[in-house]
């Protein structure tokens, strides 16, 4: 079944809280192979919460995750990402296209301190398969 265009320009709810702790820096570091050794947040920590809104929103509009391909993501940062803070982030549709029977859709994600004020700024494209 296509996406929906109407969906374009809609905002989802903000994911739960997440404190970036050092614990979850190093693991976010281990599943890339590399090793944090205290120093700055690695710039695509952001990442965590990004997913966590993606898959609230395909579930939200009954997308399964296994037909969707992740074909672009980007980060712009207002600030660097530290521990301590804390986090959320809230996906908007930015654009649904089909081309040749898949659904491309853009979204952006906003990822918010607990100020309110923005850290990141995430845009991504994702490929949502046609049937087969």
């Amino acid at each position: 079944m296509p996406v929906d265009a109407s969906l374009v320009g809609r905002t989802f709810p903000p994911t739960r809280p997440h404190t970036v702790s050092e614990e979850k820096v190093r693991e976010l570091a281990a599943t890339t192979g590399a090793v944090w050794d205290g120093g700055p947040v690695p710039p695509t920590f952001p990442i965590v919460l990004a997913f966590e809104a993606m898959n609230a929103f395909l579930a939200d509009v009954g997308i399964e995750l296994s037909r969707i391909v992740h074909g672009d993501q980007r980060f712009r940062y207002e600030r660097p990402v530290r521990v301590g803070d804390v986090l959320t982030a809230s996906l908007t549709v930015a654009s649904v296209r089909s081309i040749g029977g898949n659904d491309i859709i853009g979204t952006t994600s906003e990822v918010l301190d607990a100020d309110g004020s923005l850290v990141c700024a995430t845009s991504a494209t994702l490929v949502h398969r046609g049937a087969a």
